[in-house]
């Protein structure tokens, strides 16, 4: 193995447009970065000491897309040096993917699954909520909040922004492709293999914890006239004391839920 050969890395499936290879593009511009995302072919020269995942990730995948990595048709993980004249193939994480085993190069499984948002992606925190799903998510988080969290409580971090799937303190995530909110919860359901049943309407869709029955008597007073009138059944978060009642708003996100085979 000559010390100055290049490593050559195959990155295959979802995983070829995420692809930056940078000066490491065939050719310049944009028809360069076009090539390489076609065929998933990077030659990458050594000049430094790195990891396999240090340089898959300056190639611009993160670690939690990641599924399985071979060397030289072996299985390898994340810590394996990189050496002039390998040749790597890098495969996504297949869908289904359970948290909650352990898996070669996610050797501690999660407890359970629950999800860290970034504000990237803040409105897939409520429809999550929504189905049930303990989601935590702040508008106002930074990285090192929203990555502390959910390094400490043991969630899956849902972001678009690769630099913070990078961080060596998220242990499972997922970098959300879809734009759209509907087409995001659907993604992150089938690539999770979470296929319910769920268990919509009891969780506060503003702070994430579970609600709790309440006497229409115990919070009449703060009822607008016509919810005193018209509605008798309520439900009360117990942290932050919203009121939850099966309203025109209810009805129209069953009808919702409903409509994407959800309910």
């Amino acid at each position: 193995m000559e010390s100055d050969a290049p490593v050559i890395f195959r990155f295959h499936g979802e995983l070829k447009p995420l692809i930056n290879p940078g000066a490491y593009a065939p050719s310049p511009g944009r028809d360069g970065v076009r090539e390489v995302r076609r065929s998933g072919f990077v030659i990458y020269p050594v000049t430094r000491s790195a990891s396999l995942k240090d340089a898959i990730e300056a190639l611009g995948i993160p670690h939690t897309e990641v599924g399985c990595i071979t060397v030289d048709g072996l299985a390898m993980g994340f810590d394996e040096p990189l050496l002039p004249g390998l040749t790597v193939g890098v495969y996504p994480v297949n869908a289904p993917t359970d948290v909650t085993l352990a898996h070669p190069l996610r050797p501690k499984p999660l407890a359970d699954v629950s999800f860290a948002v970034d504000a990237c992606v803040g409105k897939l925190a409520t429809l999550l909520r929504l189905l049930g799903l303990d989601t935590a998510y702040e508008q106002d988080w930074d990285d090192d909040e929203l990555v502390e969290l959910a390094s400490e409580q043991g969630r899956i971090v849902l972001t678009r922004d690769k630099a913070l799937l990078k961080r060596s303190a998220v242990s499972h995530g997922r970098l959300v492709r879809a734009q759209e909110p509907t087409e995001q919860l659907l993604e992150v359901l089938t690539h999770f293999g979470l296929k319910g049943p769920f268990t919509p309407f009891v969780r506060c869709l503003r702070c994430n914890d579970l609600l709790e029955p309440v006497s229409k008597a115990e919070i009449l007073h703060l009822l607008e006239p016509l919810t005193r009138k018209h509605y008798h059944e309520f439900h009360r978060c117990r942290s932050c004391g919203r009121i939850y009642w099966p309203g025109s708003h209810h009805e129209a996100m069953r009808e919702w839920l409903n409509s994407v085979g959800l309910d």
